[in-house]
């Protein structure tokens, strides 16, 4: 069975192609087999990017982790032109469609390329971003905080988004013993969006 965290070379491509408006931003976004929620854009996605809206964020620096296909990263970079997004993920075919989505949607203000997590991630950010890979396992979706520690600037933020049945209480608490602090941003439909500050 194929994973959506998964290489498989052995998939065959099946394109769709999928419409998407972002605070009146227009948007359309090729998907493929292999890739997560390739039919349609995932409520829990969409949840987070709707409380992203509501933030000053142009001009930040961003890591979409685990971008997928590409939709919040080039969201995010589509409405706030000034930002920079750097966007990984451990699936070739996922950094393939997020470039050629960035093409599509005429963005510059973005990096696609290929980082299992943080490992070929260097740079530090005001705002990282993750629907994360929740079949991968609790420990791969702790991880994601622990390692997001060292890669936020100081007051940069870390916004996740998970079902409650899927442990969202637990990712909470971790959020809270790594940074000092979280909070629920947004819940809708037994999704939640959780995010927490890097104080020092």
């Amino acid at each position: 069975m194929s994973h959506y965290f998964i290489n498989d070379r052995n998939l065959k491509t099946a394109i769709q192609t999928l419409n998407y408006d972002f605070l009146g931003h227009k948007m359309e976004f090729k998907t493929d087999s292999g890739v997560f929620s390739r039919a349609r854009i995932d409520f829990g996605t969409n949840l987070l990017l709707s409380a992203l809206a509501g933030e000053s964020l142009d001009g930040k620096a961003f890591l979409d982790l685990g971008c997928g296909y590409g939709i919040i990263g080039l969201a995010l970079a589509k409405a706030f032109p000034n930002a920079k997004v750097e966007m990984v993920d451990v699936l070739d075919r996922a950094i393939e469609l997020s470039k050629s989505n960035a093409e599509l949607n005429g963005l510059k203000n973005v990096n696609p390329h290929h980082s299992d997590l943080f490992s070929s991630v260097d740079s530090s950010f005001d705002v990282i971003v993750s629907n994360p890979p929740i079949r991968a396992g609790k420990e791969t979706v702790h991880g994601i905080v622990t390692s997001a520690l060292s890669h936020l600037e100081t007051g940069g933020a870390l916004w996740m988004v998970i079902q409650k049945k899927q442990g969202a209480d637990s990712l909470l608490r971790k959020m809270e013993t790594t940074f000092g602090n979280a909070r629920v941003a947004e819940k809708k439909n037994g999704y939640q969006v959780l995010t927490c500050l890097k104080n020092d």
